[in-house]
């Protein structure tokens, strides 16, 4: 329910305003209680003075295993908590090992304490130190290099590369965290945003970005898995790979044309990314604007190549066309995923109402 009050000047020059009984009361602000205010623009945002702290969070794994309990430590850790106990009438070896690895893939975690129905975890980061500008910029060389070397990997058949891919996402994966934990750090509390420097809709603009980011990476790993697929890797093998490994190495699996249309749709594909996060952290509107419309307008013509690339795989046995017509499309939609980037450039740059 919106309330309003009349801004009222006591002594001549000191502007007053009441605030709302319920909203004190729920708050624990009484007469005396010191306050915090945090000017926006026009919007000033007021909150009580809390003392420093670690924040503890509590959750009860009970019969959590595998992914759900990754995905619980994750959550966790994205909605801010600095010491996080997970609680179970008995904790598994099973559950000790998944947790053990879920703070492994997190930035900053370590384990505190581990009895037989209690874990503690504690993230040893000041959260008001982490840049959320450094973890997205991160993020863009280690996608964009992931993206290069995954189709590198398929053109020169080179397995050690396409493993390494695989391999990076997890740093991608582990930026993202942190840039999901900053975020929501600002939602709750206008101080964490003061306390990086930016606003809240700059942080929102750069974890949409990193999100974007995030699929160009996962779009990588995907054309490594299906070149080993491709190359007949024991890799692909172990997670049921069905094309058969090619006696000539990659040059029997394709054509040439195919090739050299590839890289180029990756070089472009690569360009459109590089040109959105140009725009998102350009500080002058124009030159945003500018490379943003540049990046939005290049995802037309790499997916106009896109289809022509397809054209070339008619000719080729079902099985091997199908899995290089999926990697022409991950090639693709990373463009697309960049094109996002620009539009939310665009958003950034745009005048404030």
């Amino acid at each position: 329910m919106v309330e309003t009050r009349k801004v009222q000047v006591t002594g001549g020059s000191t502007y007053t305003v009441s605030i709302p009984k319920e909203w004190a009361t729920d708050n624990g602000v009484s007469a005396g209680t010191e306050v915090e205010f945090y000017p926006e623009g026009d919007s000033l945002f007021l909150t009580p003075v809390t003392e420093e702290g670690r924040t503890e969070g509590t959750l009860d794994i009970g019969e959590l295993e595998g992914d759900q309990l990754t995905r619980a430590v994750m959550t966790m850790y994205v909605s801010g908590f600095d010491i996080i106990a997970l609680e179970a009438p008995r904790i598994t070896n099973d559950q000790r090992r998944t947790i053990r690895d879920s703070v492994q893939s997190l930035v900053g975690l370590e384990v505190l304490e581990e009895t037989r129905d209690r874990v503690v975890i504690r993230d040893l980061l000041d959260s008001s130190e982490l840049s959320i500008h450094n973890a997205v910029t991160r993020m863009r060389l280690i996608a964009v290099s992931m993206l290069e070397d995954a189709v590198d990997a398929l053109t020169t058949g080179d397995e050690d590369m396409a493993l390494d891919v695989i391999q990076r996402d997890d740093d991608v994966d582990r930026l993202y965290m942190v840039v999901s934990r900053i975020f929501r750090a600002t939602l709750r509390t206008p101080k964490a945003a003061e306390d990086i420097g930016l606003s809240r809709e700059v942080c929102f603009d750069y974890h949409s970005s990193a999100r974007q980011l995030e699929r160009v990476a996962d779009h990588a790993t995907k054309i490594a898995h299906l070149t080993l697929e491709l190359l007949g890797s024991e890799a692909a093998d172990a997670a049921g790979g069905t094309v058969p490994a090619p006696e000539n190495g990659i040059d029997e699996v394709l054509p040439a044309e195919f090739d050299e249309a590839l890289q180029t749709l990756d070089e472009d594909a690569r360009e459109v990314v590089d040109r959105a996060m140009e725009a998102l952290f350009a500080e002058d509107s124009d030159e945003a604007t500018g490379l943003a419309n540049e990046a939005r307008g290049a995802v037309l013509g790499v997916d106009q190549r896109a289809r022509e690339i397809d054209e070339l795989l008619r000719e080729l046995d079902p099985a091997r066309a199908q899995l290089l017509g999926l990697i022409v499309d991950s090639v693709s939609r990373s463009a697309d995923y960049g094109g996002n980037i620009a539009e939310t450039a665009l958003q950034k740059s745009a005048p404030t109402p």
